[in-house]
């Protein structure tokens, strides 16, 4: 059976909802920072890498020798169950995520298929760690809150939908959910100047103040507080250095968990590792997935404050497969790539270019695009309605370049780690062509 490029469509739509790119991914053709149509014939330049997944792009020359290519087939016929039956292979990559990927004050992994997982298993991590603490304290069974912030994009299962609440609400409309302490995210706008840089430090106090209100409204009963570095789907909002340590504290003298969520900003993108090593603290739980193929939590010892937490009590937390092993091999091998080729650095330096260029193109065009901002490759910037960031962004997609919308009136960009600053270039020239037209 052979579906043409040009069925794909039509034959997807008998079962299922079609709505995703009109374009058609060549698997073959595709290459590095170009993704080739099969349905047209065209090239567009990669902006989003399948929604911040793929760290080297497609069919990078270290992914397809003949050596992974017969490495990668041999794996992918079995389907392990890794959490019971272990393999070289798996120990192969938990010990290059160890040296490559792992902070050194994390000392417990976990590893699951689905980012909404990942942040699933961090919070009952929390869970059990927050009531133990109160079982010993003999103040009972509390500790089954978790405390997030607006625009926040956590996940679609679980317990991550009442956390969950972006622009487009049909993430999440009549599900059931938690009625969890929300707080206002005082994210910044660009470009700082001091009287933007006073309006954020006031909304901090704000935002700190609602949250001890809400510890004080609920005694014992907070186990965590979890947030993006920078909020991807709400709308690529960033927050200050100074915020995170103010939360920090508050985990700290309160006795909650601090969940960073690194799924969308992690292994690279903003310039280092990870996107919260830019801000100076230490949290508790990290969730990892995208870049990673295969998701995860990364755990400091302040769990092993509890004798029997869910890394030494067996089946507190478990899966089938504990992630799939053919992730985990490539993970391995993207990981080894980033640091031969030191991609990580490559991002903060081509970020920087990318976004120097969206100011200049922001500078000459004010009244079309504003608050271009970004941490390494992590960039974004706003128009004035959603009808109009829409169109824009259609637009741009026409002009051969491939970007992602978010938030309300937001355009983001997720290119490949290993983008060249001729690449980073071109993507700017078919940006400004297509805002001076718009």
């Amino acid at each position: 059976m052979t579906i043409k490029p040009t069925e794909v469509h039509a034959t997807l739509g008998k079962y299922m909802l079609a709505d995703g790119f009109d374009l058609v991914l060549d698997l073959k053709k595709s290459k590095g920072c170009r993704i080739y149509d099969s349905r047209t014939g065209k090239y567009f330049l990669d902006g989003f890498s399948f929604f911040a997944t793929a760290p080297l792009g497609c069919n990078h020359p270290a992914m397809t020798t003949p050596d992974v290519i017969k490495k990668m087939g041999e794996i992918a016929i079995n389907n392990p169950t890794n959490s019971d039956v272990y393999t070289v292979e798996m120990a192969e990559f938990v010990d290059v995520f160890g040296r490559y990927a792992m902070p050194k004050h994390f000392h417990h992994l976990f590893f699951v298929a689905g980012g909404a997982l990942a942040i699933e298993n961090g919070i009952k991590t929390a869970f059990d760690w927050k009531i133990r603490k109160n079982l010993d304290r003999g103040v009972g069974k509390k500790g089954r809150q978790v405390i997030h912030f607006k625009d926040a994009f956590h996940g679609r299962t679980g317990y991550t939908l009442s956390m969950t609440n972006t622009f487009n609400q049909n993430k999440t409309k009549y599900f059931t959910k938690f009625d969890w302490p929300r707080i206002d995210n005082p994210k910044v706008r660009f470009p700082l100047t001091d009287a933007s840089i006073k309006d954020v430090e006031e909304r901090e106090q704000q935002a700190v103040t609602q949250i001890e209100g809400a510890i004080a409204k609920n005694p014992d009963d907070i186990a965590a507080l979890i947030i993006e570095p920078i909020q991807g789907e709400g709308g690529d909002n960033h927050f200050r250095k100074e915020f995170f340590q103010h939360l920090r504290k508050l985990c700290d003298t309160h006795e909650m968990m601090f969940i960073v969520d690194e799924i969308q900003s992690g292994v690279g993108l903003t310039g280092k590792m990870w996107a919260y090593e830019h801000f100076d603290f230490e949290p508790d739980i990290v969730a990892f997935g995208k870049k990673t193929q295969v998701c995860g939590i990364m755990v400091s010892d302040r769990v092993d404050e509890v004798k029997e937490n869910v890394f030494a009590v067996p089946s507190r937390l478990n899966s089938t497969w504990g992630g799939n092993l053919i992730d985990m091999v490539r993970c391995q091998k993207y990981l080894e790539v980033i640091k031969e080729e030191h991609l990580v650095e490559n991002a903060e330096i081509q970020g920087k270019r990318l976004l120097q260029g969206l100011e200049a193109i922001e500078k000459k065009y004010p009244q079309k695009i504003s608050n271009a901002r970004g941490k390494g490759l992590m960039c974004a910037f706003d128009v004035s309605t959603p009808e109009r960031r829409d169109a824009l962004q259609g637009k741009i997609y026409s002009n051969g370049l491939l970007v992602l919308t978010c938030g309300s009136v937001t355009i983001r960009f997720r290119p490949p780690l290993n983008i060249t600053a001729v690449e980073i270039d071109e993507a700017l020239t078919i940006v400004e062509k297509t805002v001076k037209a718009f």
